[in-house]
């Protein structure tokens, strides 16, 4: 696969990550189908390994996700600032400190912009724990999935497999 292609993959995951954050936006998909998207130009047998591993992993998290409770973003004051904020923290964590750094870098981020916005620790910490509550759970499983494929995805790249 080209270079341009292997950039378009790439664009195509880090929305599929971003969709994760947003919701109504089928982040997961957009996740595998640029994986698809790679293993059937690549054809080679890490390709499809990846892929099929990639899906199990995707479709355990839908079970997953149907198993806790429904998101009720607005009723806990989740915005999309502290999307963006929770968002990027996990992606920082997981650079940071591959795969394990995701979950406290995405608290830290919800920690981060509810300290900017209220001021205090104490508040801050509870509306992190009322947050995690209510939709960080469910938006932390299918994030921490998605960037478990990412980051497979650009370890194949990046060894040549």
């Amino acid at each position: 696969m080209d270079l341009p292609q292997l950039l378009l993959v790439g664009l195509v995951l880090l929305l599929g990550v971003v969709g994760v954050l947003v919701p109504g936006v089928p982040g997961t998909w957009l996740v595998w189908a640029g994986l698809m998207w790679w293993a059937l130009h690549e054809r080679s047998a890490a390709a499809w390994a990846l892929l099929v591993a990639a899906t199990a992993l995707l479709l355990v998290v839908q079970v997953v996700k149907w198993q806790l409770p429904p998101r009720r973003l607005r009723g806990v004051g989740v915005t999309r600032r502290m999307a963006v904020f929770a968002g990027a923290g996990a992606v920082l964590g997981f650079v940071l400190v591959p795969v394990l750094g995701a979950v406290p870098g995405f608290m830290g981020g919800i920690y981060l912009c509810e300290r900017l916005r209220l001021g205090t620790h104490g508040e801050a910490w509870a509306s992190v724990r009322a947050v995690m509550r209510a939709v960080g759970t469910s938006v932390l499983v299918e994030l921490f999935a998605c960037l478990l494929v990412v980051g497979a995805w650009l370890g194949s790249v990046v060894a040549g497999v």
